[in-house]
């Protein structure tokens, strides 16, 4: 997987620091300068990020002047009346490198809602120093006490994965934040096992339905041997992404192959000729754009061209899904989106903990791009007439 790029890291810190309150008291940022020095980067790296947090709406560059922080709009305010108390929120993630870019906009957003609704907003336990945050169950840990010691009113949660001991440590991480008393929302996916669910309210997006249009979008290019590949102890969401795959092939009639389903590492070889060997499948339906990245590297190494040979696509829509070669067909979320609902479900839930736990589902948007072959000559599909007619 590429590097984080650096801009999109300091957007992070300084979306943090402004959901914080850090610069409220002077209603400016610091210097194109002093972040130049804070982070160790090039000034043209600072202004795109500062452009970033200005599309976003947080801030407005003012030439000569400096970065000012933007007033929150009134619209944004909740409705009901906050008590003094509670006016903290809390965000606990894997670190965005491991988590994935959709993360990087989810919470810059929820940074940007918070501090206009009037709370404090303390990412991963406020470490904005940190460029890349949470990367350990035993950091999150910590960051738990922090939360709890402060007594936020509520914390955004985004249950960790790809490690043997996650899903033991997501459950006592959520129990000990709501036996104090902090409510919690789930972003993205649950910490049951699909199709299972949590009695905690989850905003997340449509992933069966995504993976049914990947998997009919590919159909539709006349692919007909499919199959999905995923890296172990993922996250519920690729099963469900994996699910709604199966259910295109059975509407289409299509039989769905014992190995439909490969688990595995996409950069280890064996598992790459695995997947490719005897060239039983011409598509491949990844678990998220990272994965198809990696495969698609990986399928190069061994004289698999993509999308000649075979074809990948992903899910997410993650920066560097335009950045790879070939450019990734894959399922886009709407981030900010996300981010709205989410924040719009703490309230409501912090207002009245009594009401029955919501799944909010958005939908996603298929993205065509050139790994999916949608561009190359489609093959003819046999029909009966065809048949017969090469008999003759």
């Amino acid at each position: 997987m590429p590097e984080e790029p650096k801009h999109h890291l300091i957007y992070q810190v300084l979306a943090s620091d402004i959901g914080a309150g850090k610069y409220r008291n002077e209603g400016k940022l610091p210097s194109e300068a002093q972040l130049v020095k804070r982070f160790k980067v090039s000034r043209p790296t600072v202004i795109r990020a500062l452009r970033d947090l200005q599309a976003d709406g947080l801030v407005t560059r003012r030439v000569g002047a400096g970065t000012f922080l933007n007033k929150a709009p009134a619209s944004s305010l909740p409705s009901q009346p906050l008590p003094a108390q509670a006016l903290e929120l809390g965000l606990l993630i894997p670190g965005v490198r491991r988590a994935g870019e959709i993360f990087e906009v989810i919470a810059g957003e929820l940074a940007r809602l918070a501090r206009s609704a009037g709370y404090m907003f303390w990412w991963t336990g406020g470490s904005a120093e940190d460029l890349d945050p949470v990367t350990t169950l035993g950091n999150a840990e910590k960051i738990c006490d922090q939360f709890i010691q402060r007594k936020v009113a509520g914390v955004f949660f985004a249950s960790f994965e790809h490690m043997a001991q996650c899903d033991t440590t997501n459950i006592r991480l959520v129990n000990r934040l709501r036996e104090a008393g902090i409510t919690v929302v789930l972003l993205d996916r649950d910490m049951s096992p699909f199709p299972l669910r949590t009695d905690l309210d989850l905003v997340g997006i449509d992933n069966f339905q995504g993976g049914y249009i990947l998997a009919q979008h590919l159909l539709k290019l006349g692919c007909r041997r499919l199959g999905f590949v995923a890296v172990p102890f993922s996250a519920p969401t690729v099963k469900s992404r994996l699910a709604g795959a199966r259910e295109a092939m059975l509407e289409a009639n299509m039989e769905v192959p014992r190995d439909f389903f490969q688990v595995g590492n996409p950069e280890d070889p064996k598992f790459v000729r695995l997947v490719a060997a005897g060239r039983t499948k011409d598509a491949i339906i990844c678990g998220n754009d990272y994965t198809a990245a990696v495969l698609i590297r990986s399928l190069h190494n061994i004289g698999v061209n993509v999308p000649g040979s075979l074809r990948v696509v992903g899910f997410d829509d993650v920066h560097y899904a335009t950045l790879v070669s070939p450019p990734l067909t894959t399922m886009h979320q709407p981030c900010r989106e996300i981010a709205t609902m989410a924040f719009k479900s703490m309230l409501s839930r912090i207002a009245d903990p009594t009401i029955t736990a919501r799944t909010i589902l958005l939908t996603p948007t298929l993205v065509v791009r050139e790994s999916c072959g949608a561009y190359l000559a489609q093959p003819k599909l046999e029909t009966p007439k065809n048949k017969a007619s090469a008999r003759k």
